[in-house]
């Protein structure tokens, strides 16, 4: 997957509340994905905008990371449904 694979995917499926590797504070409740020190990890934040322990995943390959963070936002809007 590419980034520009995601971004058609976030627009054609109304996804919402994720952090694309942009340069600032997390919000709440968002899905991130961040290139850091070589590696791109994907993470969760909850309600205070903390990372949720455990929720840090990294990956070499930024396709890999697209993947899991895709499938996190998908993930997220499904449960939202439901609170």
């Amino acid at each position: 997957m590419t980034r520009e694979d995601v971004i058609r995917i976030i627009k054609d499926e109304n996804l919402d509340n994720y952090n694309l590797n942009e340069d600032r504070y997390n919000r709440e409740n968002e899905v991130g994905i961040r290139s850091e020190n070589g590696y791109w990890t994907v993470y969760a934040t909850d309600e205070r905008a903390s990372k949720v322990t455990g929720s840090e995943k990294k990956f070499e390959h930024e396709e890999q990371a697209l993947d899991n963070f895709i499938k996190r936002l998908r993930a997220s809007k499904v449960l939202r449904k439901f609170n």
